[in-house]
């Protein structure tokens, strides 16, 4: 794993020089030039890169006075998606929205016809989310140790389901299997919409998902949050511990969504977008529709997100290789 991560390192090096390069060499002038520009979400509409985007794609728009559209293209585990991002023009008319499953790909996919580094140009970390361990509210367990002796006494009849193989909800539910020492079987879905639909009506029993796309149905009461990944409490559901408080004291993971462009997009065009996103989602009215679904808004410089991504690469790629989990 060491020498991936050193040879993602050098890479990121380049990349970065090369964003300070044209950085100095001229300050961009004038209106954004794509238009209209296509933000590419790799999931079906309304899982929580979608709702991401969404927000993101309208402040966008009305900050560089273009018009953004959101175009859903799933597929693959998002791959679809990324791939026609990876192999567009890098003229600032193509952009791709995409969870932490990004950097996920190559340590679970056995072929990725991009590489989730260079074929990209980093332009900011959008948010970061907590993902919950939700049940159904007809499911008889009311906390984590309930659910864990629950699936010992049901063995084979506990499902868990995820927005797709791969992401950051399958990976998971897969060092939860490993932390608490049980099986269960994994339903992946086209995203977190149907997989939450068929979660509420009971037909599987547990999900890990990204309270983006889940907090309104835990404050309805229409699912069970028995626990959140990250190591702090979330201030959106203070009531819920912490995994680690629940029952497994190394289990902590963190979602997240990021924007890039396609390999080699001029840097005053890379700069000017994180400029403008960086202006609007820090306001406090922006703020309070990411925390409203969850989300907590990040905005990071590229280069930044550059070194970002090569770590959590590493980092996710070490709970697959972990996990034993591996996709065609």
């Amino acid at each position: 794993m060491s020498q991936y991560f050193n040879a993602d390192m050098r890479r990121l090096r380049r990349a970065c020089a090369g964003i300070l390069f044209f950085a100095a060499s001229a300050a961009w002038a004038g209106q954004y030039p794509a238009n209209p520009v296509r933000m590419i979400v790799p999931y079906p509409p309304g899982g929580p890169t979608d709702i991401a985007a969404r927000l993101a794609a309208d402040e966008l728009g009305r900050s560089l006075g273009v018009s953004v559209v959101v175009e859903n293209k799933s597929g693959a585990g998002g791959m679809v998606g990324a791939d026609m991002v990876a192999r567009a023009r890098p003229d600032g008319a193509t952009l791709l929205v995409n969870a932490s499953a990004h950097v996920i790909y190559p340590a679970i996919f056995k072929q990725v016809s991009f590489d989730v580094i260079d074929s990209f140009t980093p332009v900011t970390q959008l948010v970061q989310v907590p993902l919950a361990l939700l049940v159904p509210v007809s499911l008889p367990v009311n906390n984590v140790p309930e659910l864990i002796q629950y699936i010992k006494d049901h063995p084979g009849k506990v499902a868990f389901a995820s927005a797709g193989n791969g992401g950051a909800p399958h990976l998971a539910a897969e060092l939860f299997k490993k932390e608490a020492g049980v099986d269960i079987l994994h339903v992946p879905y086209k995203g977190s919409a149907p997989a939450l639909t068929d979660l509420m009506g009971g037909q599987v029993q547990m999900m890990f998902d990204s309270m983006t796309s889940s907090l309104a149905y835990v404050k309805a009461g229409k699912l069970k949050a028995l626990a959140v990944t990250t190591p702090e409490r979330s201030s959106m559901l203070p009531d819920v511990p912490t995994m680690k408080e629940a029952a497994l004291p190394s289990y902590a993971l963190t979602n997240w969504y990021g924007l890039w462009a396609p390999k080699g997009m001029p840097a005053p065009l890379v700069k000017q977008i994180e400029q403008a996103l960086n202006a609007k989602f820090h306001t406090p009215e922006i703020r309070e529709k990411l925390n409203a679904i969850g989300a907590e808004p990040v905005i990071s410089s590229p280069e930044d997100f550059a070194r970002f991504v090569v770590t959590e690469k590493e980092r996710w790629g070490r709970i697959a290789q972990d996990s034993g989990a591996t996709l065609n």
